[in-house]
């Protein structure tokens, strides 16, 4: 019976995440519709959309909860008993109590920031942003319930109950008198004595989150945790962590980020890839290293659409890697090869993480695409002059053009290949806003690969939308929690301060440059590109102006940088999904990569010092 309700618990959440975000696609697609075609609009549109989001993210979150896929920064597999299932209850009561603690949190905040009379068309917002509550809340349950030692899950929950009301009782005293309304004095004592104790416990606390990282506790609950426990030391409402999620979420471009992100994974599941590597293996596979031109080009594509989460790797890896091992490359250049190649094409349209850097930074999307273009073209370039350099110097064989078979091959992917002129011509022909034109790739994406091309049926539409589920959840609930820590570094007024320490320390530009690549670098080791970009965008954006750095030029970067992160030993993302995607030790995958990381910092040192590579259109502009 329990297992019964369990499943029917599961079926209602995918169908709930698959709707929100199916209807979050409808609903700017009517938009750019009725706009276009008709002179008016969607009553409420922008309202239903943002909202759509924010149910998407944390329906998504709880599902990522429940596949034990949040993005963490190590797990606790390499140790041994008894250490490791001690590590692993460790974080699962942290990970419930601070879920617990963010859910209460949420609770307060629906119920004392929203009146009856705030609506999103008919529905009141206050019970929308429940949802934040609930999530947070599923979430807590699951860290406790996917615990693999069954008998250790009673007295975790028992501990992370007891840990998350004593971190989230000041917004449950909050939630039970009404904001103040109601006079509970009993409450109002306990709360008087908690406060104290949860600030000077503040920064023992931060050290254990930190410490915990490294063990397995997910990213978002991190940075999430910190900001939280800083606002407890400063004695400032913890309600703005959940108020700093609703913000970030409900902004202009964030819904693009979901429907991005569906377009890269009904890419990966038809064979829109296969197609690709036909077409370009025709086109270059005649000159030495055409192979490899062709697996950056493939890998560049797809990037674009999934952001650099590791899809494409994920997606195309096996199939590039046998193509390129059987033309004579050695496993170890081709898994270096295809691991680099993995965020390559990170600086394109419609990349994810641009997006997420201008609504942080404030800085134009439009422009940072225009001005990543020439720096995403170099860093793409490089990778294939060294592919054509190896395969010229160690003679991997290649074959003769064959000019039918390209033509067959360019028919055959066509329409694929006609997917990143849609976005652009749409985008930056001013036709439909940035996340109306994801919203018209993902639909152009689903037509082409049901009806023209077959490979997906109608009833895969749900499953292709679950697929992307955990990286939309583990992406966005990031985003959520980030916020509320970079909301705090703003408050303090730490970058101003450390703008004060830098201009009194540092007189040169170039300088200033250097230490920055170099601090960006150990970032990219320990950090996601998501949460640097919360974090620390906020903290640089004042040290650019200070230096007259122009900001789509700091911002590429920022994000160049970052790129080369994924391939930065200890924890580059990439660098992990190679070994279990090739079935390498990561110890070998870090020695195979090694040549193209240096590459990679050669041509991010380029970038930062020559800023035409990113000003030259922008200044025609």
């Amino acid at each position: 019976m329990a297992s019964r309700v369990v499943r029917a618990f599961h079926a209602v959440e995918q169908s709930l995440a698959f709707l929100s975000i199916f209807c979050l696609a409808l609903v700017l697609l009517f938009e750019a519709v009725a706009r276009k075609v008709f002179h008016t609009g969607v009553p409420d549109s922008t309202a239903y959309v943002q909202h759509l989001v924010l149910v998407a993210t944390f329906i998504a979150a709880a599902i990522t909860s429940r596949e034990k896929k949040h993005l963490a920064l190590a797990t606790a597999m390499s140790l041994r008993e008894p250490l490791k299932s001690i590590a692993a209850v460790s974080t699962a009561v942290l990970a419930a109590a601070l879920t617990l603690a963010f859910g209460l949190s949420s609770l307060s905040f629906a119920r004392n920031a929203f009146t009856a009379a705030d609506r999103v068309g008919p529905f009141p917002k206050r019970l929308i942003v429940m949802v934040m509550a609930a999530g947070f809340l599923v979430m807590s349950a699951r860290f406790i319930t996917t615990l693999e030692k069954k008998k250790a899950r009673l007295p975790a929950a028992a501990g992370a109950a007891l840990l998350g009301l004593f971190f989230g009782f000041g917004p449950l005293t909050q939630l039970l008198t009404g904001g103040g309304t109601v006079s509970l004095p009993f409450l109002t004592s306990v709360q008087e004595f908690i406060r104290p104790l949860l600030s000077g416990l503040g920064t023992p606390l931060i050290i254990l989150l930190i410490a915990s990282a490294f063990l397995g506790l997910p990213i978002f609950l991190v940075l999430g945790g910190i900001g939280f426990l800083l606002f407890a030391k400063a004695g400032q409402p913890l309600e703005i962590i959940p108020n700093q999620a609703y913000e970030v979420l409900t902004g202009s471009a964030i819904p693009a980020i979901p429907l991005f992100a569906a377009v890269g994974f009904f890419l990966s599941e038809s064979k829109a890839g296969e197609r690709m590597v036909r077409f370009f293996q025709a086109v270059f596979g005649w000159f030495p290293g055409g192979l490899t031109v062709m697996a950056v080009l493939v890998c560049a594509f797809f990037t674009t659409f999934t952001g650099a989460s590791g899809v494409t790797i994920l997606a195309l890896g096996g199939l590039l890697s046998v193509i390129l091992e059987k033309a004579g490359y050695p496993k170890r250049f081709t898994v270096g090869l295809l691991t680099a190649s993995g965020s390559i094409g990170l600086l394109f349209p419609p990349s994810l993480p641009v997006i997420i850097y201008g609504v942080t930074a404030q800085t134009s999307i439009k422009d940072m695409f225009i001005g990543g273009l020439l720096p995403g073209l170099f860093l793409v370039f490089s990778v294939m002059i060294l592919g054509i350099v190896y395969s010229w110097k160690h003679g991997i064989p290649r074959h003769g053009f064959r000019a039918k078979e390209a033509l067959a091959a360019f028919r055959e992917s066509f329409w694929e290949l006609l997917l990143p002129l849609v976005v652009f011509g749409l985008y930056f022909g001013g036709l439909t806003s940035l996340q109306e034109s994801a919203a018209a790739a993902l639909l152009y994406v689903w037509g082409v690969e049901t009806f023209i091309k077959k490979d997906v049926r109608l009833r895969d539409l749900p499953r292709i939308f679950l697929r992307c589920v955990p990286i939309i959840g583990g992406v966005l609930i990031i985003l959520a929690l980030a916020n509320g820590l970079s909301y705090y570094i703003i408050d303090a007024q730490i970058p101003q301060k450390l703008s004060a320490w830098v201009a009194a320390t540092i007189s040169s530009k170039y300088v200033f440059l250097l230490i920055l690549n170099l601090a960006l670098l150990v970032v990219g080791c320990f950090m996601d590109i998501y949460s640097a970009i919360l974090v620390v965008v906020p903290l640089i954006i004042p040290l650019g102006n200070l230096f007259g750095i122009h900001p789509v030029h700091l911002g590429i970067i920022f994000l160049a940088n970052l790129e080369l992160g994924y391939l930065t030993p200890p924890v580059g993302l990439n660098l992990y999904l190679a070994s279990y995607r090739f079935n390498e030790p990561i110890h070998r995958v870090y020695r195979d990569v090694l040549m193209f990381l240096l590459l990679g910092l050669v041509a991010v040192l380029l970038i930062t010092y020559v800023p035409l590579l990113t000003t030259a259109f922008l200044n025609r502009g």
